[in-house]
């Protein structure tokens, strides 16, 4: 394990730290909690850094996307900004108007974290949220470990507050198995048989319906179609829930969780810039699988509970498991 600088933002250090287990490497930056590198290997061996990326905090603080970054404390969509809580209006701002999204102007992915625990293989950082930051009641206390196992990257989200609150913590990581160009020789499945329909800004219009058509993806799809995608699956089983796979790599990701829903993103909003090592970043360069609570959960009991409790510990994991084909 190494920790090495990687800039200043708002006056307070920000830290590089490279984890490797011998068989896949990754290194994660105290700003965003977001996961900088992964580095697996292709079907000869070859390394490949499967994630996007920057090379500079400036252009992790000023560029679109949310690299690698964790989100909170809710994740996706909320509407108006606004839901119930124990009978009393609980406003958040409103960053993509009139909706919030992905935490606020000020997010999670947008705050130095502090390092609490490391070793070669895993790390684990905090940050604590003071009641009222972007609306949400409560003083919520954060840690997100990532931890190399084996062939994978496992992410373990804990959480705990002194009020009720909702959260719903996800990775906003975006994959190309190829480790450049688009997703064009990509193909995804992901073992969902239900979806929550949304409007146009991506809010759910409260009914979970059955996939049909393009949405339907539990028999492998190809990327090439160019069909695009940000829908929220809902998840009967998190193990295995989706599978991503390079035709040009042979890199094949598996996706566990144990949280009831699952984003899937083409990155079609993705801006034009320069990415690690000067590697172009566009349009369709990379997929999100965000694992987390439904959008707009708060203002849909049907679609579960995301109320986290005073006292009562939040605690989800996500595992991406990596192998290659023949």
């Amino acid at each position: 394990m190494k920790r090495i600088p990687f800039g200043t933002f708002g006056g307070k250090e920000v830290e590089e730290i490279l984890l490797d287990n011998g068989k896949i490497s990754c290194s994660v930056l105290t700003y965003g909690c977001a996961l900088r590198t992964l580095c697996v290997p292709d079907r000869d061996g070859k390394m490949t850094d499967v994630v996007l990326g920057y090379d500079s905090i400036e252009q992790y603080a000023s560029l679109s996307g949310r690299m690698g970054a964790v989100i909170g404390r809710y994740a996706n969509r909320i509407k108006d900004g606004r839901f119930q809580l124990n009978g009393e209006t609980v406003q958040l701002s409103v960053n993509r108007p009139p909706n919030h999204i992905h935490g606020g102007n000020v997010g999670f992915d947008k705050k130095v974290w502090d390092v609490l625990d490391s070793s070669d293989s895993s790390v684990t950082l905090g940050y604590r949220s003071p009641d009222g930051e972007e609306g949400y009641p409560g003083n919520l206390e954060a840690r997100v470990t990532y931890s190399l196992q084996g062939h994978s990257l496992s992410i373990r989200y804990e959480a705990v507050s002194d009020r009720d609150t909702v959260c719903s913590l996800t990775n906003h990581s975006y994959f190309n198995l190829s480790g450049k160009g688009d997703i064009s020789d990509h193909s995804v499945m992901i073992r969902a048989d239900r979806y929550t329909p949304s409007d146009p800004s991506g809010i759910p219009l409260g009914t979970i319906e059955s996939v049909s058509g393009h949405i339907d993806l539990r028999h492998p799809a190809s990327m090439s179609s160019g069909a695009a995608y940000d829908l929220n699956y809902m998840l009967s089983d998190g193990k295995g829930c989706a599978v991503c796979r390079s035709e040009s790599t042979g890199i094949k990701m598996t996706v566990s969780t144990d949280m009831p829903a699952l984003q899937f993103y083409t990155g079609d909003g993705l801006k034009d810039a320069v990415g690690k090592k000067d590697m172009g970043i566009s349009t369709r360069s990379g997929l999100c699988f965000e694992t987390q609570f439904p959008p707009d959960a708060p203002n849909n009991p049907s679609f579960g509970s995301c109320i986290l409790k005073k006292g009562q510990p939040y605690d989800h994991r996500t595992t991406f498991d990596f192998s290659t084909d023949a």
